[in-house]
Formats: C-alpha cells, sequence, structure tokens
C-alpha cells in the first residue's frame, strides 16, 4: 500500500517540478536549477579569467575557465585555444563545445600577442547533467597528445581565491587550509616556475563548512592536483588540474562535479542608492534587485535616523520595472523627502547603507579625493609624496627611445614602417622626461588619456570654476606633496603637468605621440615603486650592458615612444589643446599660447584627412572658445548635412550654438537634437532600470556611461528647452552604487560609506586603492550574470584609468553641485 501511495504521488508530480530539481539546458543556453548555474563557454575573455566551463553557486561565481590548457597556472599571455561550433542537445542534457590549439588569430596578432609552442590537436569539451546537482565534464581527443607532451597537458578548473581565504579543503578526506599568500616550496625557475601541489587525489571537496560554497569534484581519470596560481602569477587563481595521460583520446578526461545547493535558495534583495546620497531638490529613486521569482513588489520604508535610533519617515510599495539582465526590479521614489539628514531604506528584512539628504551633498568628500589624491598619485616623472607616506618616487628620468620599426608590441602598441619623425629607431628622443600621468594599473602615457584628462580638467575651470588648493606641486623640483596647499589651483597646475608630457613630444619630433610604453613585460607588470622600474639614465648603445656615465647607461631599460599617423585623433587633441589654452589664459600664459599654437598646426595638418564627425566638431567648436574667430562657426555651418545625419556625434556644438547667426542651421539642427533627444529618452527607459545605456563588452559599462553623460550636459547646455538633467544624474548614481549585483560599492574609491577600497591600481599587490580612483564597475559574465568581486586583479571590474575615468566622474558631481548646491 505504502509503494502504491508512492507512485501515485510521483506520478502527481508535474515534470515542471522534477527537472527544477535537477540541472536543466534554460532558454538562455546554460544549465539551470535554483542555486546553481553552470555555463559553457559563454563567455569569450579567458585572460581576464572569465569563460570556459563555469559555476555560479547560490548566485555567485565561483569557479570559471573550466579547459585544457597547456601550463598548471595560465596566465594573460598563455596559450589559449581557438573556439569552435557549440551544439546544445536539450533532450540529452548535454552541451558539447569544439575546440582546438593553436588558435591561429592569437598568434601575434592582437594586443596581448601569445607565443604557441609547436603543438596542434583538437578536441571536445562535453558537460553532461546528471541527477540532482551533478554535472559531468568529459574532453575527448581527436587523436592521442604527442609524446613530448604527456604530463603537461591538462583539464584545468580554476576557483576564485578571494571567496576562499581561510576556508578548509578536503582531498580524499584530508584536509588543508587555502592560505592567503602564496607559499613554497617552489619547483621549476624564473621563466616556468610553480608551486609545488597544496594537494592530490581523485575526489576534492571545497568549504566542506560552507553550505553556501560546498563543491565536489570527483576525477575519473587519474588523480588531481590543488595549484596555488598566484606563485606563478599575482592574479592567478586556485586551479583544481588533472593532467591528460598517455594514450588518451575518447574519454580522456571525466570529471563529476556535485556544487551543493541550499533547498529553496533565492537571490536575497538588494536596495541600491547612492552611497553618497541625494541634494535635497534632486529626484531620488531606489532600484530594488530581486530573485526573477519575485515578481510582485513588498512594502518599502524610508526611515530617518535619530539620536533615538530609527525614525519612519515615509512609506510604500515598489513600483514594479520588470526583467533585466537575470534579476527582477522594482524602483521606488521617495523624492518628496527634502529634509536634511542621514537616513536608511529597508525592504523586506533587507536594509540599505546609510546615505545623506541635503543641499550640500556633492559639496565635501566626493569630487575632491580625486583631486586631492589619484591625479597627485598619478604623476609621471615626479616623486609624490603625503606626510610620513612616499606614493612613489621620481621615475623615468631617461624617456624615452623611439620605438623599433615594423614593430608589435603589447597592450595595443605598434609601430609601423617609419619612426614618421627625424628620430631613428631606439634613439633618444628628448623632452619626454616631464609632465603626463601613469595610466590606468600600469605606466605608459597614451595621448588621448593625457588630453582627456587635461581637458576635462579644462572644462571644470571654465565651466564651475574649479578652485581647489590642497596640493605642492613644483615642477622644476619634480616633486608633489598631497595635503601640502602651495596657493595655486591644483586643477589649473594638473592641466600644465600633462601639457608639460604632450606638448614636450610634440616640439621634439614635430608631431604629437601615440603614446610611451614599456620596454618589456616584466615593467609593464611591475608592483611597486615605479621609480625602480628604470635605472633613471639614458640608454647608450656605444656602452656595454652595466657601464654607465653621470646621464647614461648601457641598460637598455628606458620606455619606447611610438608615433603614428591619426588625423581623426590629432583633431580630437587640437580641440583638447584649444580648451587647455583657455583654462590656464590667466594662469599661465605661455603654457596656453604655446596649446593654442599646437592646436592651430593640428587643425592645418590633419582637419582635411579627418574621416569622423566629432573630432570635427569638436575641435571647431573649442577653437572658436579660443579665439572669437567666426571663420570656425562658418566652417561649423559647413557641415550641416554630417551634423544633422548624425547629430549624436556632434555633441560639443552645444557650446557655441549660441553664438550662429544662421537661423536655418539652428532650426534644422534643433530638430535633429529633439529628435535624438526623444529617441535617447524612450532607449534609456526601456534598457535597463538605471535610466542609463548599456553596451557590455569586456569591461564594466561605468567609464562609458560617465563618458556619454558628460557629452549629455553639452546638449543641455545647446538646447536646455529640448533635454532634461535626467542622464546625469543617473549616471552619477550609477558611479555612487545605483548599478545592477549584490555589490552595491560605489566606483569611486575611498567617496561613499562604501566603496571600491580593492581596486586595480598601481598598488593593486596590497589590496589597496588610491581615493578619488574611479574603477569599470560591474562586468558582464555572460550571458547575464552581473559582477563586481572584491579582488584587486580584476582589471574589467576594478581598474582605474586616466582620460575620463576619473575627471568625468568629477565632472558630473561638479554639475550635480551647481544644480543643487547653496
Amino acid at each position: 500500500m505504502k509503494l502504491i501511495r508512492f507512485l501515485a504521488f510521483v506520478l502527481f508530480i508535474s515534470p515542471a517540478a522534477l527537472a527544477a530539481d535537477s540541472l536543466a539546458i534554460n532558454g538562455a543556453g546554460y544549465f539551470e536549477k535554483p542555486g546553481l548555474n553552470v555555463m559553457v563557454f559563454d563567455d569569450f575573455y579567458p585572460e581576464g579569467h572569465q569563460g570556459g566551463v563555469s559555476i555560479i553557486q547560490q548566485g555567485v561565481r565561483v569557479a570559471a575557465l573550466g579547459d585544457l590548457r597547456l601550463e598548471p597556472a595560465p596566465g594573460q599571455w598563455s596559450p589559449m585555444p581557438a573556439i569552435g561550433a557549440k551544439k546544445i542537445d536539450r533532450k540529452t542534457g548535454t552541451i558539447t563545445q569544439s575546440l582546438s590549439y593553436p588558435d591561429p588569430k592569437r598568434i601575434h596578432a592582437t594586443d596581448n600577442p601569445i607565443v604557441y609552442p609547436d603543438l596542434d590537436f583538437s578536441y571536445r569539451l562535453r558537460v553532461t547533467a546528471l541527477s540532482g546537482d551533478s554535472f559531468k565534464i568529459t574532453v575527448d581527443l581527436d587523436k592521442p597528445l604527442p609524446e613530448a607532451w604527456i604530463g603537461k597537458v591538462g583539464f584545468n578548473l580554476e576557483l576564485f581565491p578571494g571567496d576562499l581565504f581561510g576556508k578548509p579543503y578536503l582531498m580524499d578526506g584530508l584536509g588543508g587550509i587555502f592560505p592567503r599568500q602564496p607559499n613554497g616550496p617552489i619547483t621549476g625557475n624564473k621563466e616556468a616556475k610553480i608551486g609545488a601541489p597544496l594537494a592530490s587525489g581523485t575526489s576534492f571537496v571545497v568549504a566542506p563548512d560552507d553550505e553556501a560554497r560546498r563543491l565536489k569534484v570527483e576525477s575519473k581519470t587519474g588523480p588531481l592536483q590543488l595549484i596555488d596560481g598566484r606563485v606563478t602569477y599575482n592574479n592567478g587563481w586556485f586551479v583544481l588540474r588533472s593532467l591528460i595521460a598517455k594514450g588518451a583520446s575518447k574519454g580522456a578526461i571525466e570529471w563529476i562535479v556535485t556544487p551543493h545547493t541550499i533547498p529553496g535558495w533565492k537571490y536575497q534583495p538588494v536596495i541600491q542608492v547612492s552611497q553618497v546620497g541625494y541634494a535635497s531638490a534632486q529626484q531620488k529613486r531606489a532600484v530594488i534587485e530581486r530573485d526573477p521569482r519575485d515578481t510582485t513588489p513588498g512594502p518599502v520604508v524610508l526611515y530617518r535616523l535619530t539620536e533615538s535610533g530609527k525614525e519612519e519617515v515615509q512609506r510604500g510599495t515598489a513600483e514594479q520595472w520588470g526583467k533585466f539582465l537575470r534579476y527582477d526590479y522594482a524602483t521606488y521614489d521617495f523624492s518628496k523627502v527634502t529634509q536634511p539628514g542621514m537616513y536608511v531604506l529597508s525592504y523586506g528584512r533587507v536594509l540599505s547603507h546609510p546615505f545623506r539628504i541635503g543641499s550640500d551633498v556633492y559639496d565635501r568628500d566626493v569630487w575632491q579625493p580625486t583631486l586631492e589624491y589619484f591625479l597627485p598619485a598619478q604623476m609621471c616623472h615626479m616623486l609624490v609624496r603625503e606626510g610620513y607616506r612616499v606614493w612613489h618616487g621620481l621615475d623615468h628620468q631617461d624617456d624615452a627611445l623611439m620605438a623599433p620599426v615594423n614593430h608589435m608590441h603589447f597592450d595595443g602598441y605598434a609601430q609601423g614602417p617609419s619612426t614618421l619623425t627625424s628620430f631613428k629607431p631606439w634613439q633618444h628622443v628628448p623632452g619626454l622626461d616631464e609632465g603626463g600621468w601613469h595610466d590606468a594599473g600600469d605606466y605608459d602615457l597614451r595621448v588621448e588619456s593625457q588630453m582627456g584628462t587635461v581637458w576635462a580638467l579644462s572644462k571644470m575651470v571654465t565651466e564651475f570654476g574649479l578652485t581647489y588648493d590642497a596640493t605642492t606641486i613644483d615642477e622644476t623640483a619634480k616633486r608633489t606633496e598631497i595635503h601640502e596647499p602651495d596657493g595655486k589651483n591644483d586643477a589649473q597646475q594638473q592641466i600644465v603637468h600633462g601639457l608639460l608630457s604632450v606638448l614636450g613630444g610634440y616640439h621634439a619630433m614635430g608631431r604629437l605621440y601615440r603614446g610611451i610604453q614599456d620596454i618589456d613585460l616584466e615593467q609593464y607588470t611591475l608592483l611597486g615603486d615605479i621609480s625602480t622600474n628604470t635605472d633613471g639614465l639614458v640608454y647608450d648603445a656605444a656602452l656595454k650592458p652595466g657601464e654607465r656615465t653621470a646621464t647614461t647607461s648601457g641598460k637598455k631599460d628606458d620606455r619606447l615612444v611610438f608615433t603614428e599617423d591619426n588625423p581623426d585623433r590629432e583633431v580630437e587633441m587640437a580641440a583638447q589643446l584649444a580648451a587647455a589654452s583657455v583654462a590656464l589664459k590667466n594662469f599661465d600664459a605661455k603654457m596656453s599660447a604655446d596649446a593654442l599654437d599646437v592646436a592651430k598646426k593640428l587643425d592645418g595638418t590633419s582637419f582635411a584627412r579627418a574621416k569622423w564627425l566629432s573630432p570635427r566638431v569638436f575641435m571647431l567648436s573649442e577653437l572658436y572658445l579660443a579665439t572669437g574667430d567666426k571663420s570656425y562657426l562658418t566652417r561649423l555651418i559647413a557641415l550641416k548635412p554630417e551634423i544633422v545625419a548624425h547629430i549624436g556625434q556632434a555633441w560639443a556644438l552645444g557650446e557655441v550654438i549660441n553664438q550662429i547667426d544662421d537661423a536655418a542651421f539652428k532650426a534644422d539642427v534643433a530638430k535633429a537634437v529633439a529628435a535624438y533627444q526623444k529617441d535617447l529618452a524612450a532607449k534609456l527607459a526601456k534598457a535597463s532600470p538605471y535610466g542609463v545605456p548599456f553596451d557590455w563588452r569586456i569591461w564594466g559599462v561605468g567609464w562609458q556611461v560617465q563618458e556619454e553623460a558628460v557629452h549629455q550636459y553639452f546638449f543641455r547646455k545647446g538646447w536646455p528647452e529640448l533635454t532634461t538633467p535626467d542622464f546625469e544624474l543617473n549616471a552619477l548614481n550609477y558611479d555612487l552604487g545605483v548599478h545592477p549585483g549584490e555589490n552595491t560599492e560605489s566606483f569611486a574609491s575611498g567617496v561613499g560609506a562604501r566603496s571600491a577600497t580593492v581596486a586595480y591600481g598601481t598598488n593593486r599587490a596590497d589590496w589597496s586603492y588610491i581615493p578619488g580612483g574611479v574603477v569599470s564597475g560591474t562586468a558582464l559574465i555572460r550571458p547575464d550574470l552581473p559582477e563586481l568581486k572584491v579582488w584587486p586583479f580584476f582589471w574589467q571590474q576594478k581598474e582605474y584609468v586616466m582620460g575620463g575615468g576619473e575627471t568625468d566622474f568629477m565632472f558630473l558631481a561638479l554639475d550635480a553641485r551647481k544644480m543643487f548646491g547653496k
């Protein structure tokens, strides 16, 4: 009788309910069940630890890059396979990915050139759903590996370290602790070093004490090894590896993987509000991110924080927005609350971080850290101090050698068949040993980064009257002292610092440089005081290695300067130089005149050859503002057909539209702007609950969101009757915590209640940050997981950048202060 009742119960359960208890391939093409997702080569960025077989456990990515690799702990420039066809078989619950070595598209042909060994093989990787939480990974080779590669090729699964430090693991029942730092013993040499395996066996369990993170891997085809990849590369992960056996082909690798799921698990709601807060008169809208099964918004309560604790101020129901990526969203408006004070929001049992409301929200501790800390810390060719601390010593006094011709470098740098100058390859180019800022988490000086920073600072001076003095900058002594005022406007001093590098290169070479980059990867990946990167002495080929004089040495450690013939970029630089000349007019008349003179020369050499509309409109607008010469407006009017057809590229026209007397031009352009703004508003309303555009690539979209919002400012300046400030404010809030994912930290380090205080800056090896640096932000783990890890080695999530990321944030904060300040 019991058996009959049991069979009746089983028959009564719907197929959907049965399927929900095991992994199944969903509409997005990956395996899913509550609390678990398994992606199979949905992402395409293995250099950044994205791709391969990836495991999302209880909403968190815990493992990635499950694939055959040629090294125990691969790095950014390690060989990786070519991705072939993928087959999804929902009937059998199997996803099969075809792959092969080498990848012809990556052989010395990318920003990060890869050297492949003489090894050619193809394989198929299959992932099959089993019962419950388990799935099987199988690797079939088309033919066995050559004898020389036995013991070298293996299947790797990388475990994210940041959540594992101090947690236990078990290998065949014996335990260990995931170490906080990589430890020896070390085998191999400098070119091929690796840490001895932490453990070996056939059955491995991650975090047996943690219901949310417990994960078991069983190898059916050979031993497992747990390797600490950080011994080989600072940004490595823990690697679980199993070697391909001699003669193996079909079923060369077979693993059973069982991530534990918590019964009934749901994603906890996340309340996303600005980490800084809101001006009293500003629209205030929280975004609430929820499990996709929670589609009925619940009550939201706004509390003011008082001496007696929380005091309820407003209560209401969140408004349903809909699905974005993998989550469901609702919004809650509390704009009517204007009383200054500290507040928190609650949604169910979830409480937001504290935030301010008040007219002075943007007056302190928001944009200032960028000017006080980040820009000084990034200054090249300077000793930078802050009290007892040295941010970095005096660096790169040997800049720079002309790059060799027909040379593919790294990080996007390449030199063509000519130096485009009178300088020969490897010849020292004078005038490059002062000024500039180290770009992002490395130490190159890209011309667009230098001039983008110069331009943004210049517009903040002219648009918002930016005046601030917290730093001593002595270009003669090459010394910067943070928090030591010198009676001069820091913003204008920083503009001068950027121009010293760009104009110095122009006067030396008769053209702009493309950039100045480290000579080799050892310098490029340096984590430490940048003053140790070179000997500071100009390279002299006549001297032997180790020989030196007072100013030269035989050590070829000087950075390389690259050139290019890029008229569109040169026209853009002309615009930015013109803007700088205006900002410096009453501060440094000589530098101001020099910048304007070079801008005019670039107009003469490059404008007619430029192809893109945006830099041409930009240059003509800025040169008019710098000179008052109406011939620049006449040239703008001549571009009318292009401007009307591509009005989105003509944002800079907003600066000068009111100075143009041509009524027909203004009317036609206004019509185009009206249509563009209407389409933009509709697009942003539909795209996401955040009111900003999302164009996911490799990096988080924070920088491009800011840049487009700054452009929107100039549309609003020219056509206030056709625009609103919503985009600008939404972009600022996005940076300050109103962005997708469970991590709601501010992208601006040291700004707000919680911010990116572990970041990919020049001090990333210390798990530290530079105040005022702005990270790229939440990235997309394809196809639909927003992710912002607390991990200093994710450049695509946590990298700082010059030329927009930092100064665009400043611009938007000052814009908000102007709108709502006292």
